[in-house]
């Protein structure tokens, strides 16, 4: 191991540590521990979270609520996001994208590599968005690496009308071919300011790493989105418990609305419940009244039901002793 793989003092503080992935393809990712979870003799079910788009793991108070619960917590910043964007970006890599979104699969492998020889029997890997789009690919393409996956609010479809969804992406995935740097779009800043301490929100975190105006969604990118999303739609046939949560309800995801907060203003939670349909037999669906599109900084009492939501269904299919 090389210094810069060393486990290190994280930017959360000192019960948690990070160190650098270094990926087959020389790009880098790195993993996340909160420390005070792991356990000696080290806990029986390790939870490893995968962020989404524009994102990066902020979200302390999720590890320490597994963590009461008896689980090691686990989180990986994939190449190009947040800790891991500096290495991307001195690469030639635009930020928080990727030509293909099964290059994730390298990052989760090296992450559950490191999980499992720190001595945990079992593998949750709990994907918020666009990470839990990542992470179904992931567990379809690489079956027993994982034993169960929770999944808040993952990006199965797109949160466009039929027009968009159909003929618009068609053409979209026609430019990615050919101009794949070509610029299609971001996410609103509206959710994140309304997230973000700094503009009346409750959360802390880094602008540089996920900044309010997002960062450019290229065609490319957009391109194998789409057509990940469609081997979801046609089925998966995962061998493994699922647990997949939504808000109850989506708001307008173009603009300020007083409830930006307590609806889902990303997705639509209804494409959500439809795709997650495809995904494997032992399947359950939760929603979560007042939930945010990321349901770990949905305000209170949508936050605590949530996190009870997702723990108490891991402690019924996959308990921590």
């Amino acid at each position: 191991m090389t210094d810069a793989e060393a486990w290190h003092e994280d930017v959360l503080g000192p019960e948690f540590e990070a160190r650098t992935l270094v990926l087959p393809d020389g790009a880098e990712a790195t993993l996340v521990r909160h420390t005070p979870s792991v356990g000696d003799p080290p806990a029986r079910v390790a939870v490893l979270y995968v962020h989404g788009f524009v994102d990066y793991f902020f979200h302390r108070h999720v590890a320490e609520a597994f963590a009461q619960r008896g689980y090691a917590f686990y989180a990986v910043d994939l190449r190009g996001h947040g800790r891991s964007l500096a290495a991307h970006l001195e690469a030639g890599g635009d930020p928080n994208l990727v030509a293909d979104l099964a290059l994730y699969a390298r990052d989760l492998d090296a992450a559950a590599v490191q999980v499992r020889a720190a001595g945990h029997e079992k593998l949750v890997v709990l994907g918020h968005s666009t990470g839990g789009l990542a992470a179904l690919l992931w567990a379809a393409a690489r079956p027993g690496r994982v034993d169960a996956l929770v999944l808040n609010s993952p990006w199965l479809e797109v949160n466009r009308n039929w027009l968009v969804r159909g003929p618009g992406s068609r053409l979209i995935e026609a430019l990615g071919r050919v101009a794949p740097r070509a610029v299609v779009g971001g996410l609103s800043p509206h959710y994140g300011r309304a997230l973000h301490v700094g503009t009346g929100g409750e959360w802390d975190f880094t602008l540089a790493w996920k900044p309010h105006e997002s960062f450019p969604a290229r065609a490319g990118w957009i391109r194998s989105v789409r057509r990940s999303q469609r081997r979801v739609a046609r089925g998966l046939g995962l061998q493994l418990p699922v647990l997949v949560l939504t808000s109850d309800r989506s708001g307008p995801h173009g603009r300020w609305h007083p409830e930006l907060v307590s609806t889902d203003s990303v997705l639509n939670v209804l494409h959500t419940r439809e795709r997650a349909r495809h995904i494997g037999d032992d399947l359950t669906f939760v929603e979560v009244p007042g939930g945010a599109h990321d349901l770990a900084l949905s305000p209170a009492p949508a936050r605590e039901k949530y996190l009870s939501s997702a723990l108490d269904w891991l402690d019924e299919r996959l308990p921590p002793t």
